[in-house]
């Protein structure tokens, strides 16, 4: 394929997956676990098992005191610092041993958003944006408990459009105090917070950050929230009348902040992909349990094709979406190897490493979210009746898994920046895509030599992957061929190209880990979880497009695209209800997600 280049291992772009080629060696994968990353995932396991599913009940109906006693006790092992650095109190270990932390805290969602929040977006911003007096007057008290932090961003009127908040900060007439009015909503851990990062505009314009402590004249957080699900964490308003806050305590400059609030998402967005797809793994447990126990016709349910096909396709969704968890959180690891994180400059490295992989971190945001919803549905269906009963503990998943897909930007607003952020690095000559878009039309519409073989471990596979690559470049070129800059208007259209750059990631992801693992002798199941995944979404992919194509293109044109779009996509179908059930099968042997 012509626009395919190889880059070279040391450097990998952000969203260069859909223009250069990668070696499966190339890729950090759950087989590449080391020791310590498995004694990291057991410690965290166990203070699961130990302090929060006996409590489960308790969290639900909001025990007083117990999220701050449950939080102490998580920071004293470390699971609420792993991205702080060790002369801050923290652990400072490497973004795969986060994401596993974020998996494990997934048993429960109300526990996973306070410990999510604590552990990210109350800490991160004061430990890679704050002053050094800053660091070390909040971050230790933070990393270890004794303060908990919350982040107060979204506001009633602003929605996703964060940027245009109403808050307002006013520089005091001795010029040593801002003095902050406004209401926040739906702040994670409001109610027991001690540190809140307060977003505001000083005088009307400058957005600006704030560490606003929760003692200061004039702060107070609102009600609880009645909210559907994840009604154990505290979720409130905060209110600010002529909040009285030290000039010290801005954070980071006046009017950058947006730098924190955008960096400081993009590991939210890792984390909570991170997050979810623990979700979906803990929840494949009871659902295949369920599935061995519950008779029908005098058999048990487990036996049935349609529920053998639900079950094998949670394997082979969730198969994917690890596997382009664990790449990215890899991919970054990669770009920060041999940084200082005690060093002046390592917050600045550290948040360059999550702004290259922006898209990635969406991507795992939007699909993450998305497989828990689709698995933790399914298991719902499973159950039949039991699982609508609040008997069950699926009914409340069900409730809890639902405001993921709104949390750190909904999906709608990430699929926009994914096609966004690429589309912008591409113009600034960051990123080849128009270029090799452009060069592929000109190929494809005026020769028949766009035809790749696969060769080596699932060579077919490779062939669809390589397709859908073609299917994207060729989709963004005649897309900004047809609206230029006019293209963020088409928000459907931007909705596709997102889904498509999407499934790209997830497929090539889902192809390399098999690959890697096969020519390692892994089980022949990962063969299976890819085809299944691949030959899924080629089928995803074509519709997506044959979606979008009637709006770009009319007549001959759109004939002629349709066309492309079929022969980039071609292939021989695989029997996915057979491999749905090798992985149902392996599945229901183990009682659990079978990686």
């Amino acid at each position: 394929m012509p626009t395919i280049t190889e880059t070279p291992k040391t450097r990998i772009t952000g969203g260069g997956f859909l223009i250069e080629s990668r070696c499966p060696e190339e890729i950090f994968t759950p087989e590449d676990l080391t020791t310590q990353h498995r004694l990291i995932a057991q410690t965290a396991q166990e203070f699961v098992d130990r302090e929060i599913v006996p409590r489960l009940k308790e969290i639900e109906e909001k025990k007083p005191g117990l999220l701050r006693e449950l939080l102490k006790k998580a920071a004293e092992l470390g699971l609420c610092a792993t991205d702080v650095a060790q002369k801050y109190g923290g652990l400072e270990l490497d973004k795969i041993s986060s994401i596993i932390i974020s998996e494990k805290m997934a048993r429960d969602g109300a526990w996973a958003a306070t410990a999510g929040a604590q552990a990210g977006i109350g800490i991160l911003p004061i430990a890679f944006f704050g002053t050094e007096a800053q660091k070390a007057k909040y971050v230790p008290k933070l990393a270890t408990g004794e303060f908990v932090g919350a982040y107060a961003l979204s506001e009633a009127s602003s929605a996703s459009d964060a940027l245009h908040c109403q808050t307002r900060a006013t520089l005091s007439p001795d010029g040593e105090h801002y003095l902050l009015n406004g209401t926040k909503m739906w702040t994670t851990n409001g109610g027991i917070a001690d540190i809140y990062i307060v977003f505001a505009r000083v005088d009307g314009e400058k957005f600006t950050a704030f560490i606003v402590e929760r003692s200061s004249p004039g702060v107070a957080p609102g009600a609880e929230e009645h909210k559907m699900g994840i009604r154990g964490s505290s979720t409130t308003p905060l209110n600010l009348d002529q909040a009285l806050v030290p000039v010290e305590n801005v954070l980071g400059e006046v009017g950058k902040g947006h730098q924190i609030a955008f960096n400081i998402l993009n590991m939210g967005r890792l984390k909570l992909g991170a997050g979810c797809i623990g979700g979906c793994k803990l929840q494949m447990t009871p659902a295949l349990k369920w599935a061995k126990a519950r008779k029908a016709f005098g058999r048990p349910i487990a036996d049935f094709g349609l529920i053998k096909e639900k079950l094998g396709g949670m394997v082979a969704w969730i198969y994917a979406a690890e596997t382009m968890s664990y790449r990215t959180a890899g991919m970054i690891d990669q770009l920060l190897e041999g940084v200082d994180q005690g060093s002046p400059t390592a917050a600045r490295e550290i948040l360059d490493a999550l702004q290259e992989y922006a898209v990635e971190c969406s991507i795992l945001k939007v699909a993450g979210t998305e497989v828990l919803d689709y698995v933790v549905d399914e298991t719902v269906q499973i159950f039949g009746g039991y699982g609508f009963s609040a008997d069950y503990e699926v009914e409340r998943t069900y409730r809890d898994q639902r405001v993921n897909r709104i949390f750190e930007g909904t999906n709608e607003i990430n699929r926009m920046l994914i096609v966004d952020i690429l589309l912008k690095r591409s113009m600034k000559g960051q990123l080849g895509l128009i270029p090799a878009a452009q060069k592929l039309i000109e190929t494809a519409l005026t020769s028949a030599a766009y035809d790749q073989d696969g060769e080596g471990v699932l060579e077919e596979e490779a062939r669809i992957v390589e397709g859908a690559k073609k299917t994207v470049l060729f989709m963004a070129g005649v897309a900004v061929q047809r609206y230029a800059q006019s293209l963020a208007e088409e928000q459907e259209i931007v909705e596709v190209l997102s889904n498509l750059v999407i499934e790209v990631y997830a497929t090539e992801s889902a192809l390399l880990r098999a690959q890697k693992a096969i020519s390692a002798g892994a089980p022949e199941f990962h063969r299976h979880a890819a085809r299944c995944y691949i030959h899924d979404a080629a089928d995803r992919i074509e519709m997506e497009a044959r979606r979008a194509l009637p709006r770009i293109a009319g007549g001959d044109d759109l004939r002629s695209y349709s066309a492309l779009v079929r022969r980039f996509l071609k292939r021989v179908p695989a029997d996915t209800i057979g491999l749905r059930r090798c992985l149902a099968d392996r599945a229901l042997e183990q009682e659990r997600y079978p990686f």
